[in-house]
This record gives C-alpha cells, structure tokens and sequence, in this order.
C-alpha cells in the first residue's frame, strides 16, 4: 500500500521501519520539527526524522498540520491511508478524510481504557496486569475511533515505563503490519467504542514525581517504576533532593512515622511509607549521576532515624 507516515518518537519509529520492510511504498513521513535538548541547546532531530532518512523517505516537519498551506502540501502525495503513531498534533477533519482508507492510529493501550497522551505510564501506575496496543480508525475526537485490531501485553511487577515501552512498540510495529494486510484483504472490521473512556491518561508533569511517603510501599513503588526514565520520582532525604529510580516493595511495617529510614545495609536503604516498607537500590543526587544504593554510601552516610519528607 501507499502510505503518508505521521509520528515522532522512538515508540513510533519502530513501526515505521516494520512498514518498510514488510513492501509498503512510504510517500512520505510527517513528523515534529526539530527541537532543543539538553544543556547544549543543540536542535536535534526527533526519532522518526532520524529512521526516515535512514529509510531515504523524504521528511516534512510542519509546526502546525492544520494550517492551509500544509494541507495542501499533503496532497501531493499519494496514500491509500495515513499511518499515525505518536505524532503530538491534532488532524483536521479534512486530512482525516483525505486517504482512500481514513487514518489508522497506533495507541499504546488497550482502547477504550487509556485514551490519552500517557497510557504506559497510568497503567502502571493503576496496577494493571495488563495493556496493550489498539489500532484504531481516528475520528475528529481523542483517541474515540472504532477499533480496528487490538495485541495485548502483560506487565510485569519488573516493569517500568521504558521496559513497557519497548514492549509495546515491537507489538504495535507488528500489528499495523498485520492491521494493513487485512485492510487489503477486506478483512478487518470495526468495532465501536463508547462515547466516555474507562480512564483518560492525562499527560504527565515534572512535578508529579514527588514521592509522598505517607501513601503505601505498592503504590510508591508503581510511581517509581511508572516515572522511569522520565519524569522521574524524587524526595528530599534531610533536606537535601534526591531522585529515586529504583526500589523494593517489602510487606513488612516497623513501628516508625512514614518517611523514616528504619535500615540501611551496603546494598540498600529501607523507609517506612504510610504501609509496608520501600528498599531503595538506585538514586540520584541532585547535580550528580544516577547510581546503586551501594556507590551512593561509599561517599555518603545514612543512618536509621534519618527522614525523607517532601518539599515544603
């Protein structure tokens, strides 16, 4: 099939690559102009840029789809439908429409459960025992279109959101492969989802990272495994930031106040939260690199008694 690609990051570039190597004829690739990064400030490409040129598949990076000059710019290109994965701007209804076949998405969840801009990260963060990918036929709405296909994931207790991530862009690059054969054959059907989500994934904020060590061990450690790589959890441990990226739920419970480190071994800083105990193994100093528990105490002492609390 012809196919007018929109997407940006790497979760995104992993279908694009499985849609060229299974015969597809991509026209073009529509991603988010480049962008600062980092200290450097340096314009530095987004994932899908990066895979297109690879591809030798020309680029078109609009601020914004919507405008008029940019609709018109999509119509010379030949497309029997439009791929989007993670692109990050809306579609006009009338690109919506433009191909033969619509516009099918690639969600990371399980639709209708998830709509919205962070599905990898609610799911762990509510526990789930599994997730998923949706390919679905987009609509002028958020995520509201009839579903199309759906692969399901299991998440692991060891998971975060970069593992789930990666996880789940392999299986959306393998169902949009698939979604597309039947498309051909006329053998994929749609099915309608209801108007109100069964949760909305709202985006995510820096500041949403803070632990709170008054709420439990399992929702602590969700949060931690949730926020990593980005944005990442953090208290501050007497006083001073600390981010953490790695822990241990311990269903035990000591006769501390929530927030208190009750042990500390080579390895490891326990701390009573509002129920069972959170085992620290990796953290950040503010201003260094992230590290084991085991390297941070080489240069720095924790005792028992000593206290996580947040920012007041």
């Amino acid at each position: 099939m012809k196919i007018v690609f929109m997407g940006t990051p790497e979760f995104a570039a992993g279908a694009l690559t499985a849609l060229a190597e299974a015969g597809h004829e991509i026209t073009l690739v529509v991603t988010q102009p480049d962008k600062p990064k980092g200290r450097s400030k340096l314009f530095l490409p987004p994932p899908v840029k990066v895979e297109a040129e690879k591809l030798g598949i020309e680029v078109f990076q609009p601020d914004r789809i919507k405008r008029a000059e940019n609709v018109e710019y999509l119509k010379n290109y030949e497309a029997d439908v439009f791929v989007v994965a993670a692109f990050g701007q809306i579609l006009s209804k009338e690109i919506l429409e433009m191909p033969k076949y619509g516009c099918i998405n690639i969600h990371a969840s399980l639709l209708p459960k998830y709509r919205g801009a962070a599905p990898i990260q609610w799911s762990i963060l509510n526990g789930e025992e599994k997730t998923g990918v949706t390919i679905m036929q987009m609509d002028e709405g958020l995520d509201t279109g009839d579903i199309l296909l759906v692969g399901e994931i299991a998440i692991e207790d060891t998971d975060n959101s970069d593992t789930l991530h990666d996880k789940l862009m392999n299986e959306g690059a393998k169902l949009i492969v698939d979604a597309l054969k039947l498309l051909e054959e006329g053998k994929l059907s749609a099915r309608k989802q209801p108007d109100e989500p069964l949760f909305y994934a709202s985006m995510i904020k820096k500041e949403d990272g803070e632990i709170d060590f008054k709420e439990s061990a399992v929702s602590i450690g969700r949060k931690i495994r949730a926020f990593f790589p980005w944005p990442g959890t953090f208290s501050f441990l007497n006083g001073n930031l600390v981010k953490i990226s790695e822990a241990k739920v311990i269903n035990e419970n000591t006769d501390n106040e929530a927030g208190v480190v009750t042990n500390v071994t080579k390895n490891s800083i326990f701390v009573q939260t509002g129920d069972g105990l959170l085992e620290i193994l990796r953290i950040q100093p503010q201003g260094k690199k992230e590290m084991s528990v085991h390297d941070y105490l080489l240069g720095k002492k924790i005792n028992i008694g000593d206290r996580f609390t947040k920012n007041e």
